[in-house]
């Protein structure tokens, strides 16, 4: 009985190695015949790094052919650490973290008003119902790479330096359109301006010939007292347009008007004219037809 007994376990043994050596010659010649890297899923990997765990690093030196038997034991030690990784439920202790939009508020103000230093900027949260330190302030600035007030305030961007001006800024320029006559199409110039801060717009006049003598009375209409657009202390934006003769800028500084006359083919420095006047262009004057000053004859 006992000798039945080694002659079968010893034919499943041999079976098992024939077995064994049958897959180890299959996976050989068909990893010869795959180009390139082997892409494996995280199941994969899984079922790998447990088995190979299994049968140890000498076993698999001699049958693993897909991936190094190193890589395969450090795939089972990340799945040990994962087992054991309990980072996700921790609770850290400190002060939560500060708010996105809360954050982004406190960096507008910071760009916005260069001289504001971490309680000023702590005052104006608190009005808006925000209860944060200084602290906090100077950690959202720094994290941000916003210098302190002091810094800041030594200089002055393009834009702020525009916006604390915006009170006295006033623009001008021409806008020309075709209108049909009794004589046939004539062009017809409207002087028009416009202050920066409040956007009101202001239709100085309409008229065929903005001479010497139009321009004069513009002028004058211009800078009267109580009713006039213009005000002493206002800087006015016009180009080199020839219809802004000597005597329109003479009376405008006898009041105390500041002109600045733009860089020749600068359209952009004078951006709010040109958009306004764009604006009127494309979404009034070009739907219309224009027909005006229709000249009745005289009968004697």
């Amino acid at each position: 009985m006992e000798e039945v007994t080694v002659y079968i376990s010893g034919s499943v043994d041999q079976e098992l190695l024939l077995r064994n050596e049958y897959i180890l010659t299959e996976n050989r010649i068909l990893r010869q015949q795959i180009k390139g890297r082997l892409r494996l899923t995280n199941g994969e990997r899984r079922v790998l790094a447990e088995l190979g765990k299994r049968l140890g690093r000498k076993a698999l030196e001699e049958i693993a052919t897909i991936v190094k038997p190193a890589t395969i034991l450090s795939w089972h030690r990340k799945l040990i650490v994962q087992k054991f990784d309990g980072s996700k439920s921790r609770s850290y202790p400190g002060r939560p973290k500060v708010e996105v939009e809360l954050e982004a508020l406190v960096m507008r103000m910071a760009q916005e008003n260069r001289s504001w230093g971490y309680d000023r900027i702590v005052g104006a949260l608190c009005n808006l119902g925000y209860t944060v330190s200084d602290q906090t302030i100077g950690n959202i600035l720094r994290r941000n790479g916003i210098s302190p007030a002091p810094e800041r305030r030594r200089t002055t961007t393009w834009k702020e330096l525009i916006r604390s001006h915006t009170d006295l800024l006033v623009a001008t320029d021409f806008v020309s359109t075709e209108i049909w006559t009794a004589f046939g199409l004539a062009t017809y110039y409207v002087l028009i301006f416009i202050r920066i801060r409040t956007r009101e717009v202001h239709i100085a006049g309409i008229t065929r010939q903005p001479d010497e003598s139009w321009m004069t009375q513009i002028a004058r209409n211009l800078t009267m007292m109580d009713w006039g657009f213009l005000a002493c202390g206002d800087y006015l934006n016009h180009d080199r347009d020839g219809k802004f003769c000597a005597a329109f800028q003479k009376i405008l500084e006898a009041v105390g008007i500041k002109q600045v006359t733009l860089p020749a083919r600068s359209p952009n420095l004078n951006a709010f004219a040109e958009r306004w006047i764009q604006s009127i262009k494309q979404e009034c004057l070009s739907k219309l037809i224009l027909f005006g000053e229709l000249i009745t004859p005289c009968h004697s």
